[in-house]
This record gives C-alpha cells, sequence and structure tokens, in this order.
C-alpha cells in the first residue's frame, strides 16, 4: 500500500481526478487529494490558465507543500498529479529526501543541474501533446536519469493531452485503461 499525495490539473479538482483517487484507494492506497484552487473547476485550458495566473505559481507550491507537510512524517509518500499537478509533484518529491516514488500523469516539469534523487518515476504521456513536445521529454528524462531517478515513459499515440479525463475531448478510453493498469502495476510495486 504507498500513501499518495495526488495533485489536480490546471483545470482544478475535476471530478475525474476524485475518481482516480477512487480507483487508487479500491486498490489498497491511501491517497491525498488537496483542492488548490479553492473550489473553482474549469472545462477548457484558457480558463486553466487564468486561475492558475490568479493565483500565483509559488502560491500553489505553498499549497501543495502545505498538503503534503502532514504525510511527509513517516516518509515513503507517493507524489502524482495530473499536468500543472504533475509538475508541482514532481518539484515536491525531488525536494522531498524521504520520497517513495513519483506518479506523473500528462506533465512534467524543469529540473535544477543539481537535481539528485534516487526515487522510482514513471511518466504517462499523450504522443504528441503540444504541452509536452517529443524534444522537451527527451530532455527531461536525460536530466532525470542524470539527477538519479529510475524513470519510466509511457506514449500514447493519438490521445489527448488530460486522455485519462472522461469528461473532456481529450479523453481515449483504451490509453486510459492501459495508462492506469500501467499505474497501479508500479503503484503497487513501491
Amino acid at each position: 500500500m504507498a500513501r499518495i499525495l495526488l495533485l489536480h490539473s490546471m483545470l482544478g479538482l475535476r471530478p475525474a481526478v476524485h475518481r482516480a483517487a477512487d480507483r487508487l484507494r479500491g486498490a489498497g492506497h491511501e491517497v491525498t487529494v488537496p483542492d488548490l484552487y479553492d473550489g473553482r473547476v474549469v472545462d477548457t485550458p484558457d480558463e486553466g490558465v487564468e486561475i492558475k495566473e490568479e493565483i500565483g505559481r509559488d502560491a500553489l507550491l505553498r499549497r501543495a507543500i502545505t498538503a503534503a507537510a502532514p504525510l511527509t512524517d513517516q516518509g515513503g509518500l507517493v507524489y502524482a498529479g495530473f499536468s500543472l499537478g504533475a509538475a508541482i509533484a514532481q518539484n515536491l518529491a525531488l525536494a522531498d529526501g524521504k520520497a517513495g516514488g513519483l506518479l506523473l500523469m500528462h506533465g512534467t516539469s524543469d529540473l535544477a543541474d543539481d537535481a539528485s534523487t534516487d526515487i522510482p518515476v514513471q511518466l504517462h504521456v499523450a504522443d504528441p501533446d503540444t504541452y509536452e513536445p517529443v524534444d522537451w521529454l527527451n530532455a527531461w528524462y536525460l536530466r532525470m536519469r542524470k539527477a538519479g531517478a529510475d524513470v519510466e515513459v509511457f506514449r500514447y499515440r493519438g490521445a489527448g493531452h488530460l486522455f485519462t479525463d472522461p469528461d473532456l475531448p481529450d479523453h481515449d478510453p483504451e490509453a486510459a485503461e492501459r495508462a492506469w493498469a500501467i499505474a497501479l502495476d508500479f503503484l503497487a510495486s513501491l
């Protein structure tokens, strides 16, 4: 059983995030799902960008740190997220010397040249994905490996950016089920 902090995308704490948390709980994991947007949920990337910019990157990171803080005492916390939430999860995991793993759905973040970690990392991303271009992903992968992470990347050809959200046009049921099956195996191995 993993203890997981699951962070939502820039669209907010949508029903799909709650369903994902329920799926993880159904597999025996303990899941915490904070609301970084104070209840606001939107349907389009443009609306999500507006909220993200209104709150600010630093404030979002502080909110995520606050949500993670009570969960980090025992060590082994698995950080997970969707798109923007994945980027934030990556930042938190790399700063937590006792992190147990990192599950990234649809997103990544840059990392410092001196980053160092030995955590297992799994990324699930559309192929192609306008938010995560191939050149970016290749450079990200190499930098994560250089930092010491054990990284697996799964690309889903033809899927939309947030392909695991059944309430969005990006949804790809086959890719979503495949991603969740792989992710659940990953979490079970931690």
